[in-house]
């Protein structure tokens, strides 16, 4: 079968410069394409680093952090106003130098400030028109032992990269969900008003779902693709909205949570909630008729998520003919050594530059004589020599 990322632009950073960044005064790197290897004590500042470059991308960066909790603060006793921060980076791609940079400079704004070759640009929907990324962290490992929340935003980050306007409709209908909570807990909502955040709720809710679920479908076609040394997961998303949608039109089953949110008014107002796409959940199995992604190890739970990262990254290199940058934060931890050698095959396959962090560098020796090698200590960081 032909491999679409063999056909598709690849974004390689090559230059990247923080400011007054997390742990960062200021760097500024020169990295190549391919394997970025960055490896040192935890601590050290290596997934800092991460987080920068993941802010060049749409969303709300790897760590979701508020704008001003990234502040570089040297004297934290002092508790000094947040200094302004900023990451610019360059990227190479067949169609020449792309430049990107993001930061944030005003106070009680969770509003990044963007500029694409120099000139101010609209925020996420700019970025998401010239930068891919997508991300592993440890923190993810648990994601299918944790609450379904952690889930849905795992699986909404990847909606997202193919459709922008994904992210708006989330906010919408989350804004006309709390606003319907209030008016119901406060019981000051005329029957006109809340028909109509019902309504808002209904359109936007019946399009998260629909995305959600075509971006399943396509997973699990490209899962079907992986010829490593990866699980292949059964994915799936359960939720009243997606399970109506798998039976029904769209337009009916806007119609029908529409009534269902109404006829739910008395009980929604004493439990302060209601049914919908917000209590959705992604389900994943280690393999057709396998165990329960929760049921399974460690280190099957962790091969699940890189399987579906990997089905992502050809996603995006067959429907956007772009090669996502990843960003795989202490990824070879749980990882044995078959896995790990087939995690550097896959990436190497894919044709993606990707930054893995790691605390021991022995556990990269397989790739020693093509990646990149940098340590990492203190906030600084130093290209290592490639002694083969």
């Amino acid at each position: 079968m032909p491999n679409p990322a063999r056909e598709a632009e690849r974004l390689a950073i090559s230059r990247v410069t923080l400011r007054n960044f997390r742990c960062y005064d200021t760097l500024r790197l020169h990295p190549g394409a391919g394997l970025v290897i960055l490896t040192g004590a935890n601590g050290a500042g290596k997934t800092n680093l991460l987080e920068a470059l993941s802010l060049l991308s749409p969303g709300r960066g790897l760590r979701g952090a508020r704008l001003a909790e990234i502040s570089r603060h040297p004297d934290a006793s002092a508790q000094p106003a947040p200094a302004e921060w900023a990451v610019a980076a360059e990227f190479a791609s067949p169609h020449g130098a792309l430049s990107v940079g993001v930061g944030w400079a005003e106070a009680d704004s969770e509003r990044r400030a963007v500029r694409i070759n120099g000139t101010a640009a609209s925020g996420q929907t700019a970025l998401s028109e010239h930068v891919s990324m997508v991300w592993l962290t440890p923190a993810m490992d648990r994601l299918f032992v944790e609450s379904p929340s952690g889930r849905r935003r795992f699986l909404d980050r990847l909606v997202f990269a193919f459709d922008p306007a994904h992210a708006g409709r989330l906010q919408a209908y989350d804004k006309a969900r709390r606003e319907r909570a209030r008016l119901l807990r406060d019981a000051r909502g005329d029957d006109s008003w809340l028909g109509a955040l019902e309504r808002n709720m209904a359109e936007r809710a019946v399009a998260i779902a629909a995305a959600r679920l075509d971006l399943i479908d396509r997973l699990r076609r490209a899962i079907g693709e992986e010829t490593g040394d990866f699980p292949h997961p059964e994915i799936a998303v359960r939720g009243v909205i997606e399970d109506w949608l798998e039976q029904r039109p769209a337009l009916e089953v806007e119609e029908l949570y529409h009534a269902a949110l109404q006829n739910a008014r008395p009980q929604d107002s004493d439990s302060g909630s209601c049914e919908g796409v917000h209590r959705s959940d992604l389900l994943a199995q280690l393999s057709a008729g396998g165990p329960d992604a929760e049921q399974a190890s460690t280190g099957e739970q962790k091969a699940i998520l890189i399987s579906l990262i990997l089905a992502h990254g050809r996603l995006l290199a067959r429907l956007k003919s772009r090669v996502p940058v990843l960003l795989l934060d202490e990824i070879t931890a749980h990882l044995d050594s078959g896995r790990r050698a087939a995690l550097f095959e896959a990436i190497e396959d894919l044709g993606a530059q990707a930054w893995l962090t790691g605390t021991d560098d022995v556990l990269f020796a397989p790739i020693r004589q093509s990646a990149q090698f940098y340590s990492v200590a203190n906030s600084r960081i130093s290209q290592q020599e490639n002694h083969g």
